[in-house]
């Protein structure tokens, strides 16, 4: 159980200040992830990660997320388990990729680097993922097939913001807790909230 973070700005900001941000949101699920931590922001100051690490494939700092192809052209921050990870592996080296770590993390990578968004369709296992594009500009929250590892979005306007944990958003100066009415009819209807439905107003 890991906890990833992320901000994606319409425009560049202080970098100081989005890291202060991103280390504040990053910080609320120490829990999820005693072992380490890391952030990574990108070089105009629009897009940040943050993860919280509990090691399980690769100890090693090698396995350290925030983590990048070698061209630092796609960025990933992930919280999960690849099991087939290793034939993926495999097949990735025979296409000349070389490994840095043992992870999962850089098999997802190295497999979007190759198949594009399809490399999905690869991928048995549980998890939620940002990615960061940097050649295309883009970002792509991704969940496993069952939902089994959470991830949550707020837009503000500013910004979009994605964690593993709602309350991490409240850590963001533009993020208002607010309790959704469509949330708590379901929550109080059927014992739980539907997604994309979560108890908070424009929190998914």
């Amino acid at each position: 159980m890991c906890g990833i973070v992320g901000i994606v700005n319409k425009e560049p900001q202080n970098k100081e200040k989005l890291k202060h941000q991103l280390g504040e949101m990053r910080d609320t699920m120490i829990h999820r992830g005693p072992d380490g931590f890391g952030s990574w922001i990108s070089d105009d100051s629009k897009v940040g990660f943050g993860h919280r690490r509990l090691s399980i494939i690769d100890l090693s700092e090698a396995g350290k997320q925030p983590m990048s192809n070698p061209e630092q052209t796609i960025w990933i921050t992930f919280n999960g388990e690849i099991y087939n990870h290793l034939d993926i592996r495999k097949e990735l080296e025979n296409l000349g990729y070389n490994y840095h770590s043992g992870t999962d993390t850089e098999t997802i990578i190295y497999a979007y680097q190759e198949w594009g968004i399809g490399c999905l369709n690869k991928l048995n296992g549980m998890f939620a993922i940002g990615l960061w594009d940097d050649r295309q500009k883009c970002l792509y929250l991704i969940r496993d097939r069952v939902g089994i590892k959470p991830l949550y979005y707020v837009e503000t306007g500013k910004s979009l913001l994605f964690a593993s944990e709602i309350k991490s958003f409240f850590k963001h100066p533009d993020v208002v807790k607010q309790i959704s009415e469509e949330g708590l009819y379901h929550y109080f209807s059927f014992g739980s909230t539907p997604a994309p439905y979560t108890l908070f107003k424009n929190i998914f």
